[in-house]
C-alpha cells in the first residue's frame, strides 16, 4: 500500500541534491545582515522580480502580512477578492496584526476587474475608513490555480495610481503563472509596489518565502519581521534550499501543469465527478462528486481497502475537492490516482 499525496504542493520534501546543497551553505548571522547565503537569495529574487531589494521570511503568511503592515495604517481598508488567501487562510491577521479591514470583491475564480476596484474605493471623509491597498493573488489558490491577466493587472494599476493607493501581489505561485503564460516574473512584478513569492510550494524548498519592493519598503518590513519574531540567525542553510529550488525546479513546473491538465481531463470522464478541464491552467484541480461533500470524498479515497492504495486530497470548499500536482508526483502516481477515483465514483 502506498499513499499518493495530492493535498498540496506544500507536501514536497527536499531532494538528496537539495539537502547536500543546504549542508554546504556558507552561513552567518542574518539578524545582523551577515548571512551570505540569505543575502544571495534576497539579491537573486530581487533581480528576478525587478525590485530594489528583497527580504527572506519564514512563511508566505508572514510575507503577505508584512507587506500589508508596511503599506497601511490602523483603521485603513484594503481591497481583495473574496476568496483571497490573505483573507481566508491567514488566521485573520489583517485585522489582528495591522488593524485593517477588508472589502472583498466578487471575482471570477479569483480574478476581478479594475471597474470592481474603483467601485469600492471610499470617498474621502473623516468618518469612513481610508482605502489604502489593493491586493491581487496570482495564481489564485481558491480559483483553481487561475492566472490573473496581465492586461487586467495593468488596468488595475491605473486605478491604483489614480487614487494614490498601493498595490500588493500575493505571488506565492507566481512561478506557476510565469511558466503557464511565458510572461516573466519581472514583467508581472513591475506593476506592484510589493510582491511575495513562495519557495516551499511548487519549487520544493522546505521553508520560506521572499518579499520584494523598494529599499525603503524592505527596510520597514525588516523591522516588522523582527518585531513579529521572524528574525533568524544562521538561516543560510534554509535559504540555500531556496536558491537550489529556483535554479533547478522552476522550469519543471511545466510538468506539474501537464499532469494536472491530464488528470482533470481523465476524471471528467468519471460519471459522478464534475470538473471543467478547460479551467485547469496550472497545477490545481477543483472538482465535485455528486451527492458528497468534499470532506466525505477525502475520507473515502484515503481508505486503501478497496484499491490497495490511498489517495490524499484536500477540501477546497464544502463541495469542492482540491488536488494539486507537484514535484513529488510522477505520471504513474497520476494514473493510479485516476484509477482510485474511478473505482469509487464511476
Amino acid at each position: 500500500m502506498r499513499a499518493i499525496d495530492l493535498r498540496s504542493d506544500t507536501v514536497t520534501k527536499p531532494s538528496k541534491e537539495m539537502r547536500e546543497f543546504m549542508m554546504s551553505a556558507e552561513v552567518g548571522d542574518d539578524v545582523f545582515g551577515e548571512d551570505p547565503t540569505v543575502n544571495k537569495l534576497q539579491e537573486k529574487v530581487a533581480e528576478l522580480l525587478g525590485k530594489e531589494a528583497a527580504l527572506y521570511v519564514p512563511s508566505g503568511t508572514m510575507g503577505n502580512q508584512l507587506c500589508i503592515k508596511a503599506h497601511t495604517q490602523p483603521w485603513d481598508e484594503l481591497i481583495c477578492d473574496k476568496d483571497a488567501h490573505i483573507y481566508n487562510y491567514e488566521s485573520g491577521s489583517i485585522a489582528g496584526l495591522s488593524h485593517v479591514q477588508v472589502v472583498p470583491v466578487n471575482g471570477n475564480r479569483g480574478i476581478f476587474t479594475a471597474e470592481q476596484v474603483e467601485e469600492v474605493i471610499r470617498p474621502e471623509a473623516y468618518y469612513l475608513p481610508k482605502t489604502r491597498l489593493v491586493c491581487v493573488e496570482n495564481t489564485h489558490n481558491r480559483g483553481g490555480g487561475s492566472v490573473f491577466s496581465l492586461e487586467e493587472i495593468k488596468r488595475i494599476r491605473n486605478v491604483v495610481d489614480k487614487y494614490n493607493l498601493k498595490f500588493h501581489l500575493d505571488g506565492a505561485r507566481l512561478w506557476n503563472a510565469s511558466i503557464a503564460t511565458g510572461i516573466s516574473l519581472k514583467e508581472y512584478a513591475q506593476y506592484f509596489d510589493s510582491v511575495s513569492v513562495c519557495l516551499s510550494k511548487g519549487l520544493g524548498a522546505p521553508v520560506g518565502s521572499v518579499i520584494a519592493g523598494s529599499k525603503d519598503f524592505i527596510k520597514l518590513a525588516h523591522r516588522y519581521r523582527k518585531a513579529w519574531g521572524g528574525g533568524m540567525r544562521q538561516a543560510g542553510i534554509l535559504a540555500a534550499a531556496g536558491i537550489y529550488a529556483i535554479e533547478n525546479n522552476f522550469k519543471r513546473l511545466a510538468d506539474d501543469h501537464r499532469r494536472a491538465k491530464y488528470f482533470a481531463k481523465e476524471i471528467s470522464k468519471i460519471s459522478r465527478i464534475k470538473v471543467n478541464p478547460d479551467e485547469v491552467e496550472t497545477n490545481i484541480i477543483l472538482f465535485e462528486v455528486d451527492g458528497l461533500t468534499a470532506t466525505e470524498v477525502c475520507q473515502i479515497v484515503k481508505d486503501p481497502s478497496k484499491t490497495g492504495n490511498s489517495l490524499l486530497l484536500s477540501v477546497g470548499k464544502k463541495y469542492l475537492v482540491r488536488a494539486v500536482t507537484h514535484l513529488d508526483v510522477n505520471d504513474d502516481d497520476i494514473e493510479d490516482a485516476i484509477k482510485i477515483l474511478k473505482a469509487h465514483f464511476n
